[in-house]
């Protein structure tokens, strides 16, 4: 749930940076958003939490 919640908060942050900065305007945004938001309430929702899971996992194995 911190990973999601993670997530969600950096790529809404990239979202207002990218529409105020002008790379992306307002309706692409929407799409982008609404397709997300229909996606995760789709079969493919849980393959794609098991492989943002896996990726987070093998980010934090790494050791410097």
């Amino acid at each position: 749930m911190a990973i999601s919640l993670s997530v969600v908060l950096l790529l809404a942050i990239i979202l207002v940076v990218l529409l105020r900065g002008g790379s992306i305007k307002a309706g692409p945004a929407i799409v982008a958003v609404l397709f997300g938001f229909f996606l995760a309430s789709t079969g493919m929702a849980d393959d794609i939490q098991r492989f943002l899971d896996s990726i987070a996992e093998m980010v934090n194995s790494i050791s410097f």
